[in-house]
């Protein structure tokens, strides 16, 4: 059964927590880990770029100037790509880029990013993240304590003190287990988890 760090939130460590082999000792899959990280940067892609070709460039229809005896190229429109506010080639349209991954390979990735990170040590598990007021200092605190810089801050609900004390602080992301992704587990150098979270996330893929 694998173990990690027990926090408490000052950043003191008061022990170690065992994790559900199930979720955080799995196998590595690193070809599912590729699939679904390439699938969900697809997925964020707008996919609204647009140029235009050479029929939709407005003007062009006459021939610049008749076909043979000039001396100059044959040229057809002076909307053709080879000139100045000629149309595009290839020109790049509103397209879907959206990638569809089964179930089952999220469910494997998200438990072999999980255990990629337990593996690594740089998973730690705080007790409670129950700040009194908004405050900073008090998570830059908590992190300096760890020796956590890029790091990932995973709470079991929506906190609002802890997004709003976190969301100045240069590399630290805030979000609820609900909202967690194999994308952002493996971005972050450190994944600091509240029990409440490890205990939801356990529900759900164990």
């Amino acid at each position: 059964m694998p173990t990690v760090g027990l926090f408490n939130k000052e950043g003191k460590n008061i022990g170690d927590f065992s994790l559900n082999e199930n979720v955080f000792g799995v196998e590595i899959n690193e070809s599912a880990l590729h699939q679904v990280v390439v699938a969900l940067l697809a997925n964020k892609r707008q996919g609204t770029q647009s140029a235009k070709t050479r029929a939709e460039v407005r003007g062009g229809g006459i021939k610049p100037w008749r076909q043979k005896g000039t001396g100059r190229a044959r040229q057809g429109s002076i909307r053709a790509p080879q000139w100045i506010k000629g149309g595009v080639v290839f020109a790049p349209k509103p397209r879907d880029y959206r990638m569809a991954i089964p179930k089952s390979m999220k469910r494997v990735a998200m438990k072999s990013a999980l255990t990629s990170k337990v593996q690594a040590g740089e998973f730690v598990v705080v007790e409670d993240l129950a700040f009194d007021s908004i405050k900073t200092k008090s998570v830059v605190n908590m992190l300096k304590e760890m020796e956590a810089k890029k790091t990932l801050i995973v709470t079991a609900e929506s906190n609002e003190i802890v997004y709003k004390s976190a969301r100045n602080i240069e590399g630290v992301a805030v979000i609820p287990a609900n909202n967690i992704n194999v994308y952002d587990l493996l971005k972050y150098k450190k994944v600091v988890m509240t029990k409440d979270a490890v205990q939801k996330i356990e529900e759900v893929y164990a």
